[in-house]
């Protein structure tokens, strides 16, 4: 028997119905279209409105699409992963609650969170757990509400971030597809240029921070877009190179979509087409963990067995990484 690899063999998503336009936050913040998409190329977010609703709501209805879609009786999934950086409450793990609201009475579940690379992070983890042959079927979900952590009076976040989620199943080939290689990076200095000031252990909420807006993202833009651009298309480079892959090898470029021009320069850097980059940016703007696996929903008609697909993406922390997968079937 040879060497079993970890492969995605489902997705599901969900966005909410609710349209923030960029014509909408003209009439919030001075902005305008012209200025958002030229800078972001963004044109749309969808927005969760809906009072008592929060990331475990859109967390379940992609699982819900994924389970649907795939025909998967979940009570034989071994382990739920929510990556997100927008929990329903802290210390309760979303994802426990997760796993039983979809019937994954089998499975245990745990939050991951790595800001925009948790998803990427938990394809990582997902797929440690299936090579080591522990597990058999991993459900991994990106989701996140980010519109409950901006505030709408700040131009430069409010026009970036969506909400939605997006949900992979994880279970092992013999085939040699999935998960090929990773290269993963994190550096320290990133968490005083992209922020929530107040609300941890450093400081605690109260009365004053509320007054201050500190439990708002920070996001210092020119610093952040300087090493997302450099480091996504590094690690992307990177990825190629060990792999010895040419740009003509690469079917799919999968990045995280923060900024058109990050991913621009990150296609550009690996010689990659504009046609073999995955883009849904104008539509959902932001929706830092779940990015990754809208694109590979929205795309999933598109993907062919053996496909090779290059994962990137970059978020706060600094966290960031590149990931080399070979799509396991048609759709």
């Amino acid at each position: 028997m040879g060497k079993t690899t970890a492969a995605i063999t489902a997705v599901g998503s969900y966005v909410p119905e609710h349209i923030l336009t960029n014509k909408m936050l003209e009439s919030m913040v001075e902005t305008n279209d012209e200025w958002i998409t030229t800078r972001t190329g963004i044109k749309e977010r969808r927005i969760l409105k809906e009072e008592g609703q929060g990331t475990s709501f859109m967390a379940i209805k992609a699982a819900e699409d994924l389970i649907r879609k795939s025909n998967l009786d979940t009570e034989s999934i071994d382990m739920v992963l929510v990556a997100t950086a927008t929990p329903d409450q802290p210390v309760a793990a979303t994802a426990a609650y997760v796993a039983s609201e979809i019937g994954a009475k089998n499975a245990f579940a745990y939050d991951l969170q790595a800001a925009c690379s948790s998803f990427l992070y938990g394809m990582s983890t997902a797929a440690s757990y299936i090579e080591s042959g522990r597990y058999k079927k991993i459900l991994l979900i990106g989701a996140d509400k980010m519109s409950s952590i901006i505030d709408y009076t700040d131009r430069a976040t409010c026009i970036i971030f969506g909400d939605g989620a997006g949900a992979v199943l994880f279970e092992g080939n013999e085939e040699g597809l999935g998960l090929q290689d990773e290269y993963l990076r994190s550096d320290g200095v990133g968490r005083n240029f992209l922020r929530i000031e107040a609300g941890g252990s450093i400081l605690p909420a109260s009365e004053e921070t509320v007054k201050n807006n500190q439990h708002y993202v920070y996001q210092d833009g020119k610093t952040v877009f300087k090493f997302a651009v450099s480091n996504m298309a590094e690690v992307s480079a990177k990825i190629m190179e060990r792999n010895s892959l040419t740009k003509d090898d690469v079917t799919w470029l999968v990045p995280h979509q923060a900024n058109k021009r990050i991913i621009d320069a990150t296609a550009n850097r690996m010689g990659v087409e504009p046609e073999k980059v995955m883009m849904n940016i104008q539509r959902y703007g932001n929706t830092t963990s779940a990015t990754l696996p809208l694109l590979l929903a929205d795309y999933e008609k598109q993907l062919k067995k053996g496909d090779n697909l290059v994962f990137a993406a970059f978020g706060g922390g600094f966290t960031w990484g590149s990931i080399f997968l070979k799509w396991a079937y048609n759709s």
